[in-house]
């Protein structure tokens, strides 16, 4: 499928978690797994056995696990893990107790922090002691609408200590896409920030903070962290309370953690929300912990003293899988602002200064340093980065030899996939196999993926849904609002009785690696025949006058004609020559049935708040629908750029 890139060295297969984590296996069960793919088939076998093996193995802690693993095991939804179990998420973050850095954070050039995990229990103590005075209990939702700082981080661990739920939304969301979110929810308390940085710049959020205030009524307490500004311009913000002043009253005593059911709500998230109002996706306590945990620590190879940064905004679901990298004793790097300020170098500025272990990312942030040319390897010293994931979207082969080429040669580079369904990942890294280009490494431990075909049959190096056929911890434990199961199953369920139907059209080979094609649900269809969208980004975006693109279906003439968007780089037009030019790309390295009906140039192109691209919501523009949540946007006017454009008219 792809050539060699990276081969792990013989010593880092040796030392790595995983290695150690197989052997751990062999020696409890009696049995003979030789390599990692023994190990995952193992994994997915017995699921019975693997996840209490990740519980020992990682030494999380519970007042009791209880005797049950899984009951009705045979059931997807249905099945539950541990159900005797009591739990609490954050005593199973807060390891450590030392004078080490447990987080540092960088806010552009304008803000520097750090905390220690003494700093941290102290600051968690003082604040789940200020939630519980403000009559805040087990089962109640706390919200965050804040930058990816210190702060949020404290405030989400103190939620989760008390029996609290968590959710959260980064601070350049509008008013209404905040109310879409939380008003559903009924927080009690939320926490927030006057204001960010972003770009150099200043943005005040109080006008926003008192608006979203005034329209959920359920809200008793909102504190707010001076950031961009002092913070003592509330400007009649209902009910606030600055952070200091939130904390003021109580001392660091030893933290009370609420131990709380195996699928007690731990965190509520939503979907993108730009086909309606978001939808609200609970995770459990348990299945949040057991998941993430084991991909920091078998897959990303995370160990007590590593430094782990994600580039994420507290609006995508990067953001709580990078906090149980606390779990593993390891430092977080949080950073907030734009990855282009004041140059495109800040990000590995970071890694040298604070010596990342693992650099986590997005495909389209890698795309974007290869098209401004940057050579980080000539520039930064990156000795410290062992790893480097990237997720958000299917990262290009071109942008695997971007990395090994003019980021690090020695780098184990992971593009991961999974998302807020799960809060996890289905595909992702393994530090003991090789790199191959284009190509995610292996499915996830103890999560039984497979590709199937139309008829519901598995296939190997075919095209078809990534689904999975068992019961894992971290499936939602529902939706809000959602009584009696039916949206939740229409969700992921009803392609295929009893099987998760995630909603990826993707490709397995016989080795375990996978090639995703874009989703389902935007895979172009013309002539009856299935394209997956990532297929023609990936020959488009490697032309140097291309910045970025975008495809969709259009219905024409009882079929479907492809359409490609183009967002063309300085000093260039889209003329004919161009226009043959992507054609013949696309012809000459997909298939004719690729080849665009119309390309058409466009200034601008619709994202979500976590940065992916709506072909769905340009589809629904282009063919006359509204476009109901534009506040899930985070540049709704690009929308109107692909509106009764004569060129698809005829």
């Amino acid at each position: 499928m792809s050539d060699l890139l990276w081969q792990p060295a013989k010593e880092r297969v040796e030392n790595a978690n995983v290695t150690s984590f197989r052997r751990w296996v062999n020696d409890k069960y009696s049995l003979n797994l030789l390599d990692f793919t023994a190990l995952y088939d193992w994994s997915v076998a017995e699921i019975e056995q693997f996840w209490p093996a990740i519980i020992e193995f990682c030494n999380l802690k519970a007042e009791t696990w209880g005797e049950r693993v899984l009951i009705d095991g045979d059931k997807m939804p249905g099945a539950q893990f541990f159900p005797d179990a009591r739990l609490n998420f954050a005593q199973n973050l807060l390891v450590r107790d030392d004078n080490t850095d447990a987080l540092v954070f960088w806010g552009e050039d304008k803000v520097k922090s750090r905390l220690s995990w003494a700093e941290l229990n102290i600051a968690v103590s003082r604040f789940s002691q200020a939630l519980r005075a403000e009559g805040v209990k087990k089962g109640d939702r706390v919200c965050g609408y804040m930058p990816n700082m210190s702060e949020t981080v404290i405030a989400m661990l103190a939620t989760a200590a008390i029996g609290a739920t968590w959710s959260s939304a980064s601070p350049d969301f509008g008013v209404q896409g905040v109310v879409d979110r939380f008003g559903q929810i009924e927080p009690t308390v939320m926490i927030t920030v006057d204001g960010y940085h972003y770009n150099g710049k200043q943005h005040d959020i109080r006008e926003k903070v008192r608006d979203v205030v005034e329209r959920i009524d359920s809200l008793r307490k909102v504190v707010i962290v001076a950031y961009a500004f002092d913070g003592s311009d509330t400007t009649g913000i209902r009910n606030a309370i600055g952070y200091e002043a939130f904390l003021s009253p109580f001392e660091g005593e030893k933290i009370t953690f609420e131990q709380v059911e195996f699928n007690h709500p731990l965190y509520v998230m939503f979907s993108s929300g730009t086909t309606g109002k978001p939808k609200c996706i609970v995770h459990g306590t348990g299945g949040t912990l057991l998941k993430q945990v084991s991909e920091h620590v078998l897959h990303c190879d995370v160990a007590p003293g590593d430094r782990v940064f994600y580039f994420t905004t507290c609006g995508w679901m990067m953001w709580n899988w990078l906090m149980a990298g606390l779990a593993a004793g390891a430092t977080l790097l949080l950073y907030d602002g734009s990855p282009f300020y004041p140059s495109g170098n800040i990000l590995f500025d970071y890694a040298d200064a604070e010596g990342m272990t693992l650099f986590g990312t997005s495909a389209k942030y890698i795309d974007a340093l290869a098209k401004a040319e940057l050579k980080p390897r000539e520039t930064h010293d990156l000795s410290t980065v062992r790893a480097m994931t990237s997720t958000g979207s299917p990262l290009a082969p071109e942008s695997f030899d971007y990395v090994y080429r003019d980021i690090k040669e020695d780098i184990h580079l992971a593009s991961i996939s999974g998302g807020t369904d799960i809060l996890g990942c289905f595909v992702l890294a393994s530090p003991v196999l090789p790199v191959k280009r284009g190509v995610i490494q292996t499915r996830a431990l103890g999560v039984a993926v497979d590709v199937f075909n139309d008829d519901g049959k598995p296939v190997r190096n075919e095209k078809g849904e990534l689904v999975c056929t068992k019961p894992f911890p971290s499936m939602p434990v529902g939706f809000w609002n959602d009584p009696d199961g039916s949206r939740y199953h229409a969700a992921y369920f009803d392609r295929f009785d009893n099987i998760w139907c995630h909603g990826d059209y993707v490709e397995l080979d016989d080795e375990g690696g996978m090639v995703i094609y874009g989703r389902s649900d935007a895979t172009l269809n013309p002539g009856g025949v299935r394209i997956g969208t990532a297929e023609i980004y990936r020959q488009v975006e490697k032309l140097p006058e291309i910045q970025e693109s975008i495809v969709i279906g259009q219905d024409w003439d009882n079929d479907v004609r492809v359409i490609l968007f183009v967002v063309l780089r300085e000093n260039y037009e889209l003329d004919t020559a161009l226009i043959d030019k992507i054609k013949k790309q696309i012809r000459n390295n997909c298939t004719p049935r690729h080849v665009p009906a119309k390309v058409i140039a466009v200034a601008d192109i619709p994202r979500t708040k976590s940065g992916k691209i709506t072909e769905l919501a340009v589809r629904d523009v282009v063919h006359g629908r509204p476009v109901k949540n534009q506040e899930a946007l985070a540049n709704p006017t690009a929308l109107e750029l692909f509106s009764n454009l004569s060129d698809l008219k005829k």
